[in-house]
């Protein structure tokens, strides 16, 4: 079971609501990333099992961040978390590599869900 979770995301608040509906569904916050390079370095040092990842965050996008560690790890498994919910930015998001699309504001039941979809249970 994916248990080990990055949070990627520009905001403070939505990190700190992530981190809460994670930890209290039994999941582990190893990290949190401002923006797309903290996010390609915390995974390189973390390796944690799934990312959740923003798109519209400062000095590197998300969908740039999802290819970069891609290329770091092929079976890396990714859901994006944006606030960005039209068509074109989620089928671009999926074709960088996203396993999956959530909708900011986001029901607790459906990261849940989305997570544990990614990890094959």
């Amino acid at each position: 079971m994916a248990k080990r979770v990055l949070v990627t995301d520009d905001t403070a608040f939505m990190r700190m609501s992530l981190r809460n509906v994670l930890e209290k569904n039994g999941f582990e916050v190893v990290g949190e990333a401002a923006n797309g390079e903290e996010s390609i370095d915390l995974y390189k040092e973390l390796r944690p099992d799934v990312v959740t990842m923003d798109i519209t965050m400062p000095k590197m996008d998300g969908i740039t961040a999802i290819k970069k560690i891609l290329e770091v790890d092929p079976n890396a498994k990714v859901i994006v978390c944006s606030a960005m919910g039209q068509k074109p930015m989620v089928i671009e998001a999926l074709n960088a590599g996203a396993k999956d699309f959530l909708v900011k504001p986001f029901q607790p039941e459906r990261i849940i869900e989305a997570l544990r979809k990614v990890s094959g249970q």
